[in-house]
């Protein structure tokens, strides 16, 4: 085989001659995947779906804004939910150094990415008819879907860290998990427009404490 790669060297001694052995030496031999670098495929799949989708909506309400009654409110969710979308792909690094995987756990950790997408599909419209769009309308029709898996989200996350890392969360990440629960529980019960904007505020600066705690560094 080697011979037949070489073209023109005919024996062992005219391959040491021509250079050609040394070459292919110098190949970088091809490693195996190991499990999290195959598992992650999928993960980031499916998390670019969801920036996709957020993305998307985002331009076309840029787009449309002619036909479109804005509010900030809305906007303001899916800025946060990027930004959690960013804090879970950061967060998966530290996996990377996980040989041993089961199917349970790599379905705990799709379920995560995949609640996230079903957040980005409810969180901004998909679609802006000729009559045009109330984003304001749109949440409030919508609001208790979007925290609803914002609250499911946060479980699973509790769950995948007991479940892949064998350990229950770290007292502040644990504490940052409540606090975000009771504001989901919260958005889903009170329907009154000024306590979701207050609502809306105070998730924000607590995603941005969360992040600057814990996240602020690649681990």
């Amino acid at each position: 085989m080697v011979l037949r790669i070489c073209g023109g060297a005919r024996d062992l001694a005219s391959l040491r001659g021509s250079g050609c052995l040394n070459r292919l030496l110098d190949r970088p031999q091809l490693l195996p995947v190991d499990a999290f670098s195959y598992l992650a495929v999928l993960l980031s799949i499916v998390l670019g779906l969801g920036l996709t989708q957020l993305l998307t909506a985002g331009g076309r309400i840029i787009r449309q804004r002619a036909s479109i009654r804005l509010h900030w409110l809305p906007i303001l969710w899916a800025a946060i939910l990027f930004l959690i979308y960013l804090q879970v792909w950061w967060a998966m690094y530290g996996f990377r150094l996980r040989r041993e995987w089961s199917f349970l756990s790599f379905a705990i950790v799709l379920a995560q990415t995949a609640l996230l997408y079903l957040m980005a599909a409810v969180v901004l419209p998909e679609q802006i008819d000729d009559a045009g769009s109330d984003l304001a309308l749109y949440f409030d029709r919508h609001h208790r879907w979007f925290f609803g898996l914002f609250f499911l989200t946060l479980i699973v996350s509790v769950v995948k860290d007991v479940v892949v890392s064998s350990q229950v969360p770290g007292v502040v990440n644990l504490g940052f998990h409540l606090l975000f629960a009771a504001g989901c529980m919260i958005g889903m019960l009170v329907r009154r427009w000024r306590a979701q904007e207050v609502l809306g505020i105070a998730f924000a600066a607590l995603m941005l404490s969360y992040v600057g705690l814990l996240f602020a560094r690649l681990r």
